[in-house]
């Protein structure tokens, strides 16, 4: 079976997938080396898990859970709140650790990459094998992080390998190797395949990665969509999905939303943080030259349950001056004062260029150039003096009364270097040195 089933003419790429340990806890430990040996999570700000440490995980704290279950489960527990611009400045300088290998290099997450290092062998005077374990040596000693890696001839699969062996893993997975990595492996974890897919497969008696390589050509390209086909392709060796460098430009949909502690059923505070989601996704689509024809709010409950409504815009538009109106009627509409509420939302959908000339959502021709103009000079303030610094008055409360934050400021929000203001700091990187004893 292993002789027929998997695809001969990708084996000599080498896709690799680097994957921080435990990311955010990771960097918490090396800003502050006393925390080492201690189980600690991230996400105090939130009131649940953002990331544990391996230390927590070992005592059945998982991401997502409330802080009060993850206290329950490891009393010791250390609660910090989540650093996410440091965090950012460690994920720069690992991607500019692997960049130094291939200039192929894809950002999937802020702690997860795919690199190409197909070719490279004589340019580094290295094989495959070796290539990867540098990478990995590199970021332990300029950054003190540990990554799992994962070499494969396709992402899929080098995503497998990141995921085979963690923490500190490396995993090589030739072409000849292919069957063994995935004969046990379940079909739900495979990258790509969701709880829809899973159910379908199941349904089909397809329970393994290995099960499903075996599916005939013919059965698959009739039984799913093109990302099933390609997860299959990839599975079986064939290099389908190239790694792309360059950062993303489209986007299908924007979502930005803000879970806060505690939670409240003030519905004068979550209106201010549905403006703010708004005109945080109506920045990011303005970057993009994007404006969307439908938009969405939704607030999630404290017992996780969700509310939302969806609305199309006569024409696109993608200023929060002209949409506060229509989203104060998406809020009134999934708003229960009943309820209380943790988390808010604004997602902008079915986005489209935004034209000037044919996407004007004003009759007037002068009042929509005065409002793109407004828009222009916002940007630019709030690109000098930090995001937000100019917003709608909808969105002031939380400025007044705070962002419902629990627990201690992060080191980079209390401290500002030469240069930086309380709104906007640089994006300094960060050394990692280790002190001479």
């Amino acid at each position: 079976m292993t002789g027929t089933t998997f695809c001969l003419h990708s084996w000599p790429r080498a896709i690799l997938h680097v994957d921080g340990d435990a990311f955010f806890t990771s960097c918490e430990e090396v800003m502050h080396p006393e925390l080492k040996g201690k189980p600690l999570v991230t996400g105090a700000e939130r009131g649940i898990v953002a990331c544990p440490n391996y230390i927590a995980k070992g005592m059945g704290v998982r991401r997502g859970v409330s802080l009060r279950e993850a206290k329950a489960l490891c009393p010791g527990l250390i609660l910090l709140s989540s650093d996410y611009e440091s965090y950012s400045l460690f994920s720069k300088r690992m991607f500019h650790i692997i960049r130094q290998y291939t200039p192929q290099v894809e950002e999937y997450s802020i702690d997860e990459a795919f690199a190409d290092l197909t070719g490279m062998r004589r340019a580094l005077h290295a094989s495959y094998d070796e290539i990867a374990r540098k990478i990995k040596e590199q970021i332990r000693q300029e950054l003190g992080l540990t990554v799992s890696v994962g070499l494969s001839v396709s992402k899929v699969l080098a995503k497998v390998g990141s995921k085979y062996r963690k923490p500190d893993g490396l995993t090589l997975i030739p072409g000849r190797s292919i069957p063994a990595y995935l004969r046990d492996l379940p079909v739900e974890k495979i990258w790509g395949i969701g709880p829809a897919t899973t159910e379908y497969l199941h349904k089909m008696g397809v329970r393994t990665a290995l099960q499903f390589t075996t599916l005939s050509e013919e059965t698959v390209q009739r039984r799913f969509s093109k990302p099933g086909i390609e997860i299959w392709r990839e599975l079986r060796g064939e290099s389908v999905s190239g790694v792309i460098p360059e950062a993303k430009r489209t986007y299908a949909s924007i979502c930005k939303s803000r879970t806060f502690s505690p939670p409240t059923r003030q519905p004068d505070m979550l209106f201010a943080h549905l403006m703010r989601n708004l005109e945080s996704a109506c920045i990011k689509a303005r970057r993009y030259g994007l404006a969307p024809r439908k938009i969405a709010a939704f607030l999630k409950q404290n017992d996780f349950n969700v509310s939302g409504k969806e609305a199309k815009l006569t024409r696109p538009c993608v200023y929060p001056l002209e949409l506060s109106e229509l989203l104060r009627g998406l809020f009134d509409a999934v708003y229960d004062q009943r309820a209380i509420y943790r988390t808010t939302g604004v997602v902008l959908l079915d986005l489209v260029p935004d034209n000037p000339v044919q996407y004007s959502l004003f009759e007037e021709p002068l009042r929509g150039e005065s409002v793109r103009n407004l828009y222009e000079a916002t940007d630019l303030v709030n690109d000098k003096y930090g995001k937000h610094t100019l917003h709608l008055g909808g969105a002031h409360l939380i400025d007044q009364f705070g962002k419902g934050r629990r627990g201690e400021a992060t080191d980079r929000e209390k401290n500002n270097f030469c240069g930086e203001t309380r709104r906007k700091h640089l994006g300094l990187p960060i050394l990692h040195v280790k002190p001479s004893r």
